[in-house]
């Protein structure tokens, strides 16, 4: 017997599909994209003794059952394909999926399962151990807390046999082992892999739209698809005029570039405002969904939840956004630090194998609470390959030659016959989207969480929370808050740790003897890069208002 549970998709498992066999069992709460009457899972080979339940989009899925002339397919579903191809190849196909996945698929001819994760893992996994023997993967780790003695998170672009009992990483390609490229730089075969990569995620069957948050990456995937839309079975079911999704608070740098872009592609554009109190309100909802305590995520899952639920009200449920350029290209604003090519570009494999655990967990978890599919073209397989392959030297931000960060994807779109964007969003500084959303936003999450959180708490920080030791106490806010949802030891090791800068990785940190000093996750701790870069000598919001707090205490105001 194998023990089985598996629970993918949403977290609503009150009306998910059920299938069983012996003490096995497959559950799925669908978000239906492809196929939305037919494809209700689990899913079946012809004879029912192959069983798939899986969360995501196989994007070449049409091909590969052109690959399986032999086989009868029951339903239209993308995810279909991997029960005929598990049949044809055995465990040998998982590099042949092009898409975000992650399923669990049972053998009911000799009781055996396999599990698996999408390369870079946009689709997010967990598995578990009972102690009765029972092994239960999830999509939420909400699926494993009451029930497992111990789970983590599922690795990306790896696959678990229950015949072998661990872990097998089949993604397997050059710059996983951080050897650095030498490829010349090619503009065009850039561009082109990165149109590729939009164009396949056009594929669905419901009402879609683009995040636009005014930034370069944003701005270029909307401008990829307002120019190749046209002619796809996306244009011919929804029309070519896109829609965009913006949010912020008011005046804030993301709203006014949005606008612009918006204005210049001709896109259907709109725009969310939220509050400070609005996003302060969520931060219970955001963390119980997102499932994480790290600052930096929670801060940027934050609107992003808000502008999701307005999304799914329009009747929208996907959404193609911006994430995984800054790993790929270094545009974070402290490789302007970066000591070498050799440097530079380990760090960009660094980061993009942690995505997972943060911008991929807050686009995937963050929307679809709602209902609502992210889908991200710059983490697209092919694409990767491209971008990870440019030598790094063309990478390295070098200001006296006119390069800055991401210098050669913005090259790369730099068309002067045919603009696919105005000059000045094309070179718009990298803003972090929880910096972009407006700059008081962070400055009111660190006041609040000081009206929660004590210098006295702060002191006893290491023997509350040994693992992870809040260093702030917007940290510490943010980590009460988790481990009342999930109290867990095995739940507060999936959330990693350790100082950052800038959304630096623990090593990038040394490049800098200031960053030490100014330790936070926010684009502005680049002191002497970004343009509104934190002033170490100016007096915080925070510190305002506490010396207000003192004047009042003290009788000196009206």
């Amino acid at each position: 017997m194998c023990g089985i549970l598996a629970v993918l998709g949403c977290s609503d498992d009150s009306r998910a599909k059920r299938a069983r066999h012996g003490d096995c069992f497959l559950a799925h709460q669908r978000l239906a994209i492809v196929d939305p009457a037919s494809g209700d899972q689990p899913l079946y080979n012809e004879d029912e003794t192959i069983v798939v339940t899986a969360n995501g989009e196989i994007y070449n899925h049409e091909e590969l059952r052109k690959r399986l002339p032999g086989h009868r397919f029951r339903t239209g579903s993308d995810c279909e394909v991997i029960a005929h191809l598990y049949e044809e190849y055995g465990e040998g196909f998982m590099d042949m999926l092009d898409g975000i996945f992650s399923f669990v698929l049972l053998d009911t001819r000799d009781d055996s399962f396999i599990a698996a994760r999408d390369a870079i893992g946009i689709t997010p996994l967990y598995i578990g151990w009972g102690l009765e023997g029972s092994v239960w993967i999830s999509s939420e780790m909400k699926g494993l807390n009451d029930d497992c003695k111990r789970f983590e998170v599922f690795p990306p672009g790896h696959m678990y046999t229950s015949k072998g009992g661990s872990h097998e990483r089949w993604y397997k390609p050059p710059w996983y082992a951080e050897a650095i490229p030498s490829a010349p730089y090619d503009p065009l075969v850039l561009r082109e892999a990165f149109e590729k990569a939009v164009i396949k995620r056009l594929m669905t069957d419901v009402p879609f739209g683009v995040l636009l948050s005014g930034g370069l990456d944003s701005s270029l995937v909307a401008a990829v698809i307002c120019r190749h839309m046209a002619g796809t079975s996306a244009a011919e079911k929804w029309g070519t005029q896109l829609h965009s999704f913006c949010v912020g608070l008011e005046g804030s740098p993301d709203l006014k570039a949005a606008k612009d872009v918006a204005d210049h592609l001709g896109t259907v554009h709109h725009e969310f405002h939220f509050t400070v109190q609005d996003g302060i309100d969520a931060i219970e909802d955001v963390i119980y969904h997102t499932e994480t305590y790290d600052v930096t995520t929670i801060r940027a899952s934050t609107p992003m939840f808000l502008m999701s639920r307005k999304i799914k009200a329009m009747g929208v449920k996907m959404v193609i956004s911006g994430e995984g350029s800054d790993e790929l290209f270094g545009g974070y604003l402290y490789f302007h630090k970066a000591p070498s090519k050799e440097e530079f570009h380990r760090e960009t494999c660094r980061k993009i194998k942690a995505l997972h655990q943060y911008d991929c967990l807050r686009a995937n978890k963050a929307t679809s609470a709602w209902g609502v599919e992210a889908r991200v073209p710059f983490l697209d397989k092919g694409f990767i390959d491209v971008a990870m392959g440019i030598d790094p030297e063309w990478k390295m931000i070098k200001p006296d030659l006119g390069r800055i960060e991401k210098w050669v994807l913005r090259k790369a779109f730099d068309d002067e016959a045919k603009p696919y964007l105005p000059k000045h969003i094309l070179y718009r500084q990298k803003e972090q989207f929880s910096d972009g959303v407006g700059y008081s936003w962070i400055d009111e999450l660190k006041a609040h969480a000081a009206e929660h959180v004590s210098d006295k708490m702060m002191q006893h920080a290491e023997h509350i929370y040994p693992y992870n030791t809040p260093a702030t106490k917007e940290a510490y806010y943010y980590r009460m808050i988790f481990e009342n949802f999930f109290p867990q030891n095995s739940a507060r090791l999936t959330v990693p740790g350790g100082p950052s800068v800038a959304c630096s990785t623990a090593t990038a940190v040394e490049w800098d003897a200031q960053w030490s000093k100014n330790v936070d996750p926010s684009g502005r701790a680049a002191v002497g890069v970004h343009a509104s870069a934190y002033d170490p000598t100016a007096p915080s919001l925070l510190d305002a208002k506490h010396r207000m707090t003192e004047v009042k205490a003290s009788g000196l105001t009206g």
